[in-house]
């Protein structure tokens, strides 16, 4: 891979984390995604098999992420959901 890949396989796991965190996809969805050959890859910063992504150290990463490519919707969103469920910082 080369610098450029590496930024969008980056950028591609943060969106595919938040989609995750929020409940917006689920394995299954990613599972069928690979079946029909929609997505051949798909990056997570986070080990979908130990957990969902719901844990301070990857909402931080994500909430980072988010507002230095400024979207500030989503940050918002993440900020809550830490607040809901892992009681907030």
């Amino acid at each position: 891979m080369d610098f450029l890949e590496d930024l969008e396989a980056y950028n591609s796991s943060m969106e595919n984390a938040y989609m995750l965190v929020t409940k917006r996809m689920t394995l299954d969805d990613i599972y069928e995604l690979m079946e029909d050959g929609e997505v051949s890859e798909f990056y997570l910063p986070f080990d979908p098999m130990d957990g969902d992504g719901r844990d301070d150290s990857t909402i931080d990463l994500l909430i980072e992420y988010f507002i230095s490519v400024e979207e500030y919707e989503k940050c918002q969103e993440l900020v809550t959901l830490r607040n809901k469920f892992l009681g907030g910082q």
